[in-house]
């Protein structure tokens, strides 16, 4: 444990006075510091009493006084005598201390299909597993369920694990990391939780949405995605949306899970679920026909979890009819059941009508011109990209000339804005809008 420097000390302390007006308590005076070490400070408080001051009123005062005082990023974490006095469970032992995460042997990149729909997740995940923590760090996969998000996360790990034994990898959904931090809080374990997760090489959190109603595990994990970042420890995490997309997710969370590379994994195409049902059929030593191969790829569109879930069925009528595998069964195996997805509106094909509309160059909308004749069908290019598509509100900007998230906000509140007060706009706003999702 690196004892804090007093003259850092006194730095934080003085900036505290200067700049913390009301929040300041009498009791400041008996504030400790205990450790700086791993991009955290650690400060003893009297009581449980002003330890929930601290947390609640204090923790950004504090922090932005460290930050100052020692010129990089750090977090604050308040703890009362008896909360320091509890030995981390590094003390314990190696194995004891960080518990290996369990990977499943079926989910490798052997197993993985790729297609136009994944590539990008799929290549990034595998020079992450080849150099942890020195490419795409942090890697932030998002898509719909089903899509394959966990099987390469797993993948991942599992290929890390076997080049690298020695390598500490924590692999978790967010609910469980929620939940344990709430755990460590009510016993008093603070610290083991923290030596678990911020020592981690490689730390992967699988649906991160999760973490949008819980403000304490918001604050919590910004610090320990600091710690890892700065020690190039890889982090990886996965959603059902972009960063910016998830509700009350505090901005310096998305402005960190946009550091890396940001990867999008999208429905699969005809082409990719007939090689998807091949690999799977193959992997379970299921002799599927070839028009059954193509009926099913056809009939599930939605994901490749339902495409298992037919093979599965296809597989169990054959057995317990005792019927061979023909395009019949497959028929009754999934019939009234095939699950179509909706027509999935492009960017281009948004693009395109608005130009159409507008008689403007395509080339003008995904430039940086800010004329009037352009920047207005740009923002209802915005617009409507916002609400037919899946992509990301950074996505969408950088469809448009390298902008950023903030420009897609303020065009579809304009657009929202110019609609209410124009009925012959809102009008032909509704008619783009079922052109393109007739496409």
């Amino acid at each position: 444990m690196a004892d804090v420097d007093p003259a850092v000390w006194q730095g934080i302390v003085q900036q505290v006075v200067g700049t913390g007006g009301n929040l300041i308590r009498p009791w400041f005076t008996q504030l400790e510091p205990i450790s700086l070490e791993h991009g955290l400070l650690e400060i003893q408080v009297p009581g449980k009493a002003e330890q929930d001051y601290c947390q609640r009123h204090a923790t950004r005062l504090f922090t932005e006084a460290a930050q100052s005082a020692t010129g990089r990023l750090v977090g604050v974490c308040f703890l009362t005598s008896a909360q320091r006095d509890v030995q981390p469970a590094a003390q314990a032992g190696p194995k004891e201390a960080f518990p290996q995460s369990e990977f499943w042997g079926d989910y490798s990149f052997d197993t993985f299909v790729t297609g136009s729909c994944n590539r990008l997740a799929h290549a990034a995940c595998l020079a992450i597993s080849d150099n942890p923590g020195k490419t795409y760090n942090p890697l932030f996969i998002h898509g719909s369920a089903g899509l394959g998000k966990t099987h390469l996360l797993q993948a991942t790990c599992l290929k890390i694990a076997q080049e690298r034994p020695s390598a500490k990898i924590c692999f978790l959904s967010c609910e469980t990391f929620v939940n344990h931090f709430i755990d460590a809080v009510g016993h008093g374990k603070l610290h083991e939780f923290r030596y678990r997760y911020r020592h981690a090489n490689v730390l992967v959190i699988d649906d991160i949405q999760f973490l949008s109603d819980h403000e304490q595990s918001q604050d919590e994990f910004f610090h320990t995605f600091n710690t890892l970042y700065q020690s190039q420890n890889q982090i990886i995490l996965s959603s059902d949306r972009g960063p910016d997309e998830i509700p009350q997710l505090e901005e310096r969370l998305v402005s960190r899970f946009n550091w890396g590379l940001v990867a999008r994994i999208d429905r699969p195409c005809y082409e990719t679920r007939v090689a998807i049902v091949k690999k799977k059929a193959r992997l379970r030593n299921i002799q599927l026909p070839e028009d059954v191969t193509c009926f099913l790829a056809g009939a599930i569109e939605s994901n490749t979890r339902e495409l298992e879930g037919a093979i599965a069925k296809v597989a169990m009528l054959s057995q317990v009819c005792d019927r061979p595998i023909d395009l019949q069964l497959a028929e009754e195996a999934v019939g009234g059941e095939s699950v179509t997805a909706s027509h999935e509106v492009t960017i281009d094909e948004i693009i395109n009508v608005v130009a159409r509309r507008f008689n403007v160059r395509l080339a003008d909308l995904q430039s940086k011109k800010r004329h009037r004749s352009i920047a207005f069908p740009r923002q209802i290019c915005m617009y409507l990209a916002r609400n037919l598509t899946r992509h990301s509100l950074g996505e969408i900007g950088g469809y448009f000339g390298g902008r950023d998230h903030t420009t897609v906000l303020h065009a579809n509140k304009a657009i929202q804005q110019y609609k209410h007060r124009d009925a012959q706009f809102q009008a032909t706003l509704e008619l783009m809008s079922k052109e393109i999702q007739r496409l």
